[in-house]
């Protein structure tokens, strides 16, 4: 333990003696948090659909004719019911439920007709907000000729579009908490596999193998300095998102720092691992950055994973930010409880012992 204690102490001196580092921890997440949610932009596809036709009438069964043959959604079938429908909406397996009222075409021509209700799941605003707007278009445009063939006028909007977990449709409320995934990556996976290899380079690590500190307390005194840090990282970011955007979780913080910990715990891991299988540090940047454009790119941070080739959605099943930014969009815009979410723990849990066996693994002491 006081081998442990002194390893850690010596980390955080190298930190601090360094000109840049600790400025870059204050100012990049600031920075991030300040700057992207105001310049990132997404396209969808694939707009999960849930219809519940309660008129079964002809009108509503050539709505949903009209829905499932527009290429950009994918109707469920699975939704008999709107309990079944509105559950799929909350765990995400839909993105909207369009509610088809009874005796909808027999009053469409009356002074007051029933209206159209769709549900949009606005966690995701860009998605929620094009697809409904998709939806409405394809319904109004069925709506116009079924009125067209009846020789009556359209005598009001018939479709109503509720907004749940973003009613304001703030994209920025979607990308912040997915964010705050790449300042974890960037200082706790990129920053600790630099650290590592600059001192392969200046020669200190080898000063290290000579002495009988053993290679799991080496490793655990290279990541534990990175673990605070990580943590006062995402701290400040929800902080910032706090004042700058009066975004707050709806959900409990402690899970929110528990799904911190258990990323930063694996993804600092796997730096180190990255770190122990480079000899310089160009090398290990440039296998840093391959990872990391994967990551940012197949996470769900850009662009949804719905939306994604099949053979995607099935290939970011083995990478951890996906799991990360599954947690903080659900616990920030909706609220979800750790036992909701509790598989996406598991995944990072898994990820945390693979990685940090693979970084003790990797790591050979050569005394």
């Amino acid at each position: 333990m006081r081998q442990l204690l002194i390893l850690i102490q010596k980390e955080f001196t190298q930190i601090f003696r360094n000109p840049f580092l600790p400025k870059l921890i204050i100012i990049f997440p600031v920075m991030v948090m300040l700057v992207m949610p105001w310049v990132t932009t997404m396209d969808v596809r694939n707009v999960g659909v849930a219809i519940i036709d309660e008129d079964y009438s002809t009108l509503s069964r050539r709505i949903k004719s009209d829905v499932c043959a527009t290429e950009y959604f994918s109707v469920n079938e699975e939704a008999t019911t709107l309990y079944n429908a509105q559950k799929l909406l909350e765990d995400c397996e839909i993105d909207i439920i369009l509610q088809i009222p009874k005796n909808f075409e027999r009053d469409i021509t009356t002074i007051e007709p029933k209206k159209l209700d769709i549900s949009a799941n606005a966690v995701n605003a860009t998605k929620g907000s094009l697809g409904s707007q998709y939806l409405v278009q394809t319904i109004a445009s069925t709506l116009s000729k079924y009125m067209g063939e009846q020789g009556v006028t359209q005598q009001s909007d018939l479709v109503v579009v509720q907004n749940r977990y973003n009613p304001t449709l703030n994209y920025r409320h979607l990308m912040i908490p997915a964010l705050m995934i790449m300042l974890l990556i960037l200082i706790c996976g990129f920053l600790s596999a630099i650290n590592i290899v600059s001192e392969k380079e200046n020669g200190t690590i080898e000063q290290i193998n000579v002495t009988p500190v053993g290679r799991f307390t080496f490793i655990l005194a290279k990541l534990i300095p990175f673990w605070l840090i990580g943590i006062f990282v995402v701290t400040v970011a929800m902080v910032v998102a706090w004042i700058a955007y009066d975004l707050t979780p709806l959900g409990s913080l402690g899970n929110i720092y528990l799904a911190t910990i258990l990323f930063i715990l694996g993804f600092s891991g796997f730096g180190v691992a990255v770190a122990n299988l480079s000899d310089n540090i160009q090398q290990t940047m440039f296998v840093m950055f391959f990872f990391i454009i994967i990551f940012m790119l197949l996470s769900g941070l850009i662009t949804p994973i719905s939306s994604m080739p099949e053979w995607a959605q099935r290939f970011t099943i083995i990478l951890p930010p996906r799991y990360y930014i599954d947690i903080m969009r659900a616990i920030y815009l909706k609220g979800t409880t750790f036992v909701e979410l509790w598989h996406n723990y598991a995944a990072l849990g898994v990820f945390v012992i693979f990685f940090n066996t693979l970084a003790a693994i990797t790591y050979k002491k050569q005394a």
